[in-house]
């Protein structure tokens, strides 16, 4: 399948512009959600090998999820395990409903393996995604694995306003996923990232902490997702929140608002477009941060590690730098929908190879 997907699949939808290529796509997958038994045959080639990861206190049956971005509305969301991954991340949720940038807000560069976008938090609102996940619970399609959500700011909220923006929203939507990311690091609304500042974060960790533990339901696993454009001393900074607000991990790392240098003119030319960057050009800054949290943490605080994972190898390198769970979306589209299925196969033979039988006894032993 990976081989029809590159060699017809791919190239078809790379005619389209980026973002109406996603939306296809996104559409073609969603109605096959709704039709389990089309859906079972559709994913039969992704069926992926079990390997369990226990964290955050739930049970992942493989470490590979989708990133963020891909399923903003929960379209698709019973059809992601029948892909192979072994958790999913929706969104990005705000507060209200918002149309996001204008459009073209979505670029490839195909030689580098990379995407820009600039979407900004497009999608239907908490209310609507809380809607749309009850349907899906009552109809009995909800997936087997965990299911989080990440959360952004709206962007008609002035920052003083952001925590209880993120609050109203985590409110609406608690009862509804197993674990919560905050998403205070995307490039694409303006000023968010001062939001990873420590004292406007601590605030906003405050306000979710005080829903997550009022004693009516059990509290959820809330996670930060970092830029890779912090310094080593910023994220510092945002570990000393870990134990105060009961951080259940950091999630790295986001796009990037640095630019690579290419020896492709069209790549060059997709890299003076705004927004974060994302795919292979990540990968080594991802990794270099999920190092650097592993050490400051000697291991404590769970990582996601994503960012540039496009193989086996780079998940493996992921790992062994500190990550114990990893994400992809840009993989994705280049790589093809059996892209989960490689990755898990390929770190069960290397976990072999070195005759370890969890995935844990890796994580972090190439630091």
């Amino acid at each position: 399948m990976s081989w029809l997907y590159r060699t017809l699949l791919r190239p078809a939808l790379f005619l389209q512009d980026s973002e109406a290529a996603h939306d296809r796509v996104l559409r073609a997958l969603a109605w096959l959600a709704r039709h389990p038994r089309l859906a079972a045959v559709a994913t039969a080639a992704c069926r992926t090998p079990a390997l369990p990861v226990n964290l955050l206190g739930l049970s992942f049956p493989n470490p590979v999820g989708m990133a963020a971005g891909m399923d903003k509305g929960a379209c698709a969301l019973p059809l992601w395990q029948g892909l192979g991954f072994g958790f999913c991340e929706l969104g990005g949720v705000t507060r209200h409903a918002q149309p996001g940038n204008e459009r073209p807000r979505m670029f490839r560069a195909l030689a580098d393996r990379a995407l820009i976008n600039r979407m900004g938090f497009n999608n239907p609102g908490a209310e609507a995604i809380a809607a749309k996940l009850a349907l899906w619970r009552q109809g009995g399609r909800w997936p087997s694995h965990p299911v989080g959500i990440n959360l952004g700011k709206s962007k008609v909220t002035p920052l003083e306003a952001a925590a209880e923006d993120y609050a109203c929203s985590f409110r609406t939507l608690r009862l509804h996923a197993d674990f919560f990311v905050v998403n205070v690091s995307s490039p694409n609304t303006p000023n968010l990232r001062q939001l990873q500042d420590k004292a406007a974060l601590d605030e906003i960790l405050a306000a979710l902490q005080a829903i997550n533990g009022d004693g009516a339901h059990a509290p959820k696993p809330i996670l930060v997702k970092v830029a890779p454009d912090l310094s080593f001393d910023a994220l510092d900074e945002i570990l000393e929140l870990a134990g105060p607000r009961c951080l259940a991990g950091i999630v790295s790392t986001n796009t990037t608002i640095t630019r690579p240098t290419s020896p492709d003119a069209r790549c060059q030319q997709t890299y003076r477009e705004a927004g974060g960057l994302s795919g292979a050009p990540l990968r080594a800054r991802s990794t270099e941060i999920i190092r650097h949290l592993h050490l400051q943490t000697k291991g404590a605080l769970p990582l996601i590690g994503v960012g540039g994972v496009m193989s086996a190898d780079d998940a493996w390198e992921k790992i062994t730098a500190g990550a114990s769970l990893l994400q992809f979306y840009t993989g994705l589209v280049y790589e093809g929908p059996t892209l989960a299925r490689k990755i898990v196969s390929g770190l069960k033979r290397r976990l072999a190879e070195r005759g370890m039988s969890e995935l844990k006894q890796a994580v972090g032993i190439g630091q």
